[in-house]
């Protein structure tokens, strides 16, 4: 049996993980997921995806991130009718998060579109809207851990536990073929969790394979190690700092998982008198739903940690209105806020950091990978301003970082976990990673874990056929949406942002205003010669 695979998302990049098995019963995606970041990257979601959704015979969902799970409504409102298979914990979140990213890209274009109005300029529309995303949840299907499923004749699929977020999988596939002595056995890993993380257990995978489709977030990057106990005197530390800066602590945070491990550990943390008692502010509806999705899940989870306590504690205050949300902005001292996005790239943070960014008294504590071309990355950077909804931001606030929180495995985790996946007969496929990141990765395995001659890098749209006893790329040159180096390097707009801070640096540093007029006619002259 033939076999194909197509990255349509997550090739050297973290985002709009998205992969597509085609054989000669049918089409299988594994995720779908939406473009993060840089605008360059924004933009194919509003695209045309490389395939006809009507196509695709059925969605198997690793978890329910929105880099792996946000473009299933769009899928489904373009004429996919099969189903979507993923776990009970995956159908359950999604059940709130994609309605919520469906609300968030309704609101954003209409604030958009106001903006586009004034300038004179074309409406845009939705990815898609709210209404969408709750009718796409009538196709999942819940499937069990370490249990065949049949998606498409000739494949089977089975759900292991990746230990990344509550209902995450790594999902191993069989293509059979009568001709052959085994099935063509693939494991795509998803997002792998760390050892030893909080409320999930270690991840799990089978091994004995012949391609592995692994993600490589931290590939170029070993932590410390770490302790749940060292994890939270580290948080410990932040807290206090911040708390004795007498500002507001602002922490983006993914709404699921994240969130809630970060209030299990502050609860606790106030409780036991390590860190001054303070109202915690989870401003995020759908952290809040996913907080109780938590909740119903907790026998799932590390039994050694009283979710239900924690996530009830009186320290915890929802904000989930609108006015709700804007009364916190008008208090002053030690306060948390702990909003979505994680990155600072869309939903309430950012209204929360422009009211902070600039008063030295305040704290932004990053707690989760900050990926090329978000705010949150050039915050970790260390910019000296930044530019939010159109409106310069001086940064004043202590920028700090936390990484004991992350969801994803290190260098030396992912490669432990590559190498108990063996004997990897035919490849290893490096995706969901930037381009240091996997490079790192692979420099880690190869030869030391699998031969280097099959260690493989794909970029967007590249399309493997995996039928031989070596994976062969096709030509697929004349469909790509984005040539290979748009992926990697940070476009227009990101240095449109930066210039603009860059003339305004100069303008204001000018000793008068003759001055002033000598670099606006400089500029002039020079945008007049590019013509």
């Amino acid at each position: 049996m033939s076999v194909t695979v197509r990255f349509c998302g997550a090739a050297h990049t973290v985002t709009g993980a998205s992969y597509l098995f085609q054989t000669a019963t049918g089409r299988v995606l594994v995720d779908c997921g939406l473009f993060q970041g840089q605008k360059t990257l924004k933009e194919l979601n509003y695209g045309a995806f490389p395939f006809r959704p009507a196509d695709i015979d059925a969605a198997l969902l690793t978890h329910a991130h929105i880099d792996h799970s946000g473009l299933l409504p769009k899928l489904v409102r373009e004429g996919f009718d099969g189903r979507i298979l993923a776990t009970r914990g995956t159908i359950d979140l999604c059940s709130y998060m994609l309605p919520d990213a469906g609300n968030i890209q309704e609101a954003e274009v209409a604030q958009l579109n106001r903006r586009n109005a004034a300038r004179g300029r074309r409406e845009v529309t939705p990815i898609y809207t709210q209404a969408d995303a709750i009718a796409c949840m009538q196709s999942f299907h819940p499937v069990d851990y370490e249990s065949w499923v049949e998606p498409i004749p000739g494949v089977r699929a089975r759900y292991w536990n990746a230990g990344h977020l509550l209902g995450s999988a790594s999902i191993e596939l069989e293509f059979s073929d009568r001709g052959a002595q085994r099935p063509l056995r693939v494991l795509v890993s998803g997002d792998v969790g760390p050892e030893a993380k909080l409320l999930q257990p270690d991840p799990q995978a089978p091994s004995d394979l012949d391609y592995v489709i692994c993600e490589s977030t931290y590939g170029d990057r070993v932590r410390e190690v770490t302790t749940p106990e060292l994890r939270r005197q580290h948080l410990a530390a932040e807290v206090r700092e911040a708390a004795a800066a007498r500002g507001a602590l602002l922490i983006p945070a993914f709404a699921v998982e994240r969130t809630q491990e970060l209030i299990v550990d502050l609860v606790d943390l106030m409780e036991r008198g390590e860190v001054p008692a303070a109202p915690i502010f989870l401003d995020s509806p759908l952290a809040i739903h996913a907080t109780e999705v938590f909740r119903r899940h907790a026998a799932s989870l590390d039994p050694a940690v009283d979710v239900n306590r924690l996530l009830n504690s009186p320290h915890l205050k929802f904000t989930e209105t609108v006015d709700e949300s804007k009364a916190i902005m008008r208090l002053a001292g030690f306060h948390i806020v702990i909003a979505a996005s994680g990155m600072c790239d869309a939903g309430r943070i950012r209204h929360h950091l422009k009211r902070w960014l600039w008063n030295e008294h305040a704290t932004v504590l990053l707690a989760g990978y900050q990926a090329n071309g978000t705010l949150g990355r050039f915050l970790q950077n260390g910019a000296k301003a930044v530019r939010i909804q159109g409106e310069e931001i001086r940064v004043a606030a202590r920028i700090r970082m936390i990484d004991e929180y992350s969801g994803h495995a290190d260098g030396a985790g992912i490669a432990r976990w590559i190498a108990a996946r063996r004997p990897i007969a035919r490849g290893l496929f490096l995706v969901h990673g930037e381009e240091e990141a996997i490079a790192g990765l692979a420099e880690r395995v190869a030869e030391r874990i699998i031969p280097a001659a099959k260690v493989y890098q794909p970029v967007l749209d590249d399309v493997f056929d995996l039928s031989a006893p070596a994976p062969r790329v096709l030509d697929v040159d004349h469909r790509r949406r984005l040539a290979p180096e748009a992926v990697t390097r940070l476009d227009w707009h990101n240095e449109m942002s930066e210039l603009m801070l860059d003339i305004n640096d100069r303008i204001a540093a000018a000793a008068d205003d003759r001055a002033r007029g000598v670099i606006i006619r400089r500029l002039r002259r020079a945008l007049q010669e590019g013509e």
